[in-house]
């Protein structure tokens, strides 16, 4: 067998080495891979077992199985931490802060031993459950698409949602990601059967005497006439531009599914219309599902088609709440129910100071 040239030499080596680095560099990948989908990843167990610790109170703002069995136990106990997503974000710390000071507890902003004990004591039941899609959560119609401008919602029969999810999503107080990481198998259809976060819309027997609106911290909070706080929830009020009003007011009534009136009198940024105009019914309405009127013109408290959004932008003067928490309110209330408007909007975050499409 006649002896193998330098050249081919040569190309055996490279091979062997190249064949060596790309075995290394796959096993690699495949590692990566699999840490990156670990820590990722969810399910019902992983939530519904989830304790306090070191690593599981840390502050940054990854998913994490601990802050949705948190966030579930403070929307059961009526500090609403608007969507429940999982993450260490802003309204979450805020209901964390307002359970902590109801509790007489100590908060800078992570879960003491303390502070986890007396919520977790606030409900044995499980933070996430199996629920079977039906039909009528499914069945629509749904928006093609969701417009944007207040303009281009004029003439739509309703203002529906944009697909089966964003319903579901709202169903159970869930950011839509987070419905989606827990099932991210499911195609959302009638008769599947998912893992939700396991809410409660009863209100109970409480009766609202007195609101309080906390334009510095954005947040709504709930008193009954005793002076016993029955919910706490994040808001968006006002702006530097439109401040929402300050002093005292009535409740002077509830509309469910309302109808939107725009007037060009409101002279709202980004709004061309030059004529009155009408928006019809829904939940991606601008005021969303619920308005409850105060004994001030045009101004309100209501829902929003943006539930990220909530206490994170400003509003065009009124007060906008998460849809869920908004029917909550509105469900406590009385006719003559106080409103009292405190704080001030120029103590908001700078990071709020971006203009929204609803009063």
């Amino acid at each position: 067998m006649p002896a193998a040239g330098n050249g081919t030499r040569t190309f055996f080596l490279h091979y062997f080495v190249m064949r060596k680095y790309l075995i290394a560099l796959t096993t690699v990948s495949v590692w990566t891979l699999s840490q990156t989908l670990a820590a990722h990843s969810l399910d019902l167990q992983d939530v519904n077992t989830a304790e306090r610790s070191r690593t599981s109170t840390s502050k940054n703002k990854d998913l994490n199985p601990l802050f949705v069995r948190a966030q579930f136990l403070l929307d059961r106990a009526g500090f609403s931490p608007g969507e429940i997503d999982g993450r260490n974000g802003d309204n979450f710390r805020k209901a964390v802060r307002a359970f902590a000071k109801s509790r007489s507890l100590k908060y800078e902003n992570s879960l003491t031993p303390e502070l986890w004990a007396a919520l977790v004591e606030t409900s044995r039941e499980p933070a996430l459950i199996e629920y079977t899609i039906r039909e009528i959560d499914v069945r629509g119609p749904f928006l093609e698409k969701v417009p944007e401008k207040m303009e281009e919602m004029q003439g739509i029969q309703r203002m529906s949602y944009g697909t089966p999810v964003e319903a579901l999503a709202e169903k159970f107080h869930m950011s839509e990601s987070l419905i989606k990481d827990l099932n991210p198998k499911s195609r959302f259809e009638a008769g599947e059967t998912i893992v939700v976060a396991n809410v409660d819309e009863d209100a109970g027997n409480a009766k609202v005497a007195r609101i309080e609106i906390d334009k510095s911290e954005r947040v709504l909070r709930a008193f009954e006439k005793d002076g016993n706080l029955v919910g706490v929830f994040p808001a968006t009020v006002g702006s530097t531009e439109k401040p929402a009003p300050t002093g005292s007011y009535k409740v002077t009534g509830v509309a469910q599914n309302p109808t939107y009136r725009y007037n060009p009198a409101y002279g709202f940024k980004g709004v061309k219309e030059t004529k009155p105009f009408t928006i019809s019914p829904g939940p991606n309405n601008p005021v969303g599902v619920v308005w409850i009127a105060l004994s001030i013109p045009s101004y309100g408290i209501h829902g929003t088609p943006n539930p990220s959004k909530v206490s994170k932008t400003e509003s065009h003067g009124c007060v906008r709440l998460t849809n869920w928490d908004a029917k909550k309110l509105a469900s406590m209330l009385d006719r003559n129910t106080t409103v009292d408007f405190v704080g001030d909007e120029k103590s908001q975050s700078a990071s709020t100071k971006r203009s929204s499409n609803a009063r």
